[in-house]
């Protein structure tokens, strides 16, 4: 049954299939399961419900952004003393500073695919 109230969003990722589509359910939750631990992604609570396991990629990317923001704030305070050269600090900060853009995309990739599955949950 296809979803009408679901909008796609400019974030929505090319790996999952649109709400509503045949086996878009089973595209986002192989997508989400890359997102996860793999121990997690063959849960099979996680396997028979894919809103809990974009709940657990929801979590588990903030955490990510979390640790590379921290990595980023204190690379040039703590990377010298690893005798680090200062062109190797420089590109690391560029490095962390471009997965901290990425993850907050996939942040919002994770939110749009986990607020369609929540909504063709209570549409089933």
């Amino acid at each position: 049954m296809p979803l009408t109230s679901t909008r796609i969003s400019p974030d929505w990722p090319c790996q999952v299939k649109t709400p509503g589509s045949y086996d878009w359910e089973r595209s986002a939750a192989k997508w989400l399961r890359e997102l996860v631990p793999a121990r997690y992604a063959g849960y099979p609570v996680f396997v028979r419900q894919p809103v809990l396991l974009a709940r657990h990629a929801q979590i588990q990317v903030q955490n990510e952004i979390r640790i590379a923001r921290t990595a980023l704030q204190t690379a040039r305070a703590d990377l010298p003393g690893l005798g680090l050269h200062e062109g190797v600090i420089e590109h690391t900060i560029k490095l962390y500073a471009a997965e901290v853009m990425q993850l907050q995309h996939i942040a919002r990739s994770v939110r749009a695919v986990t607020q369609a599955l929540v909504e063709a949950n209570r549409h089933a």
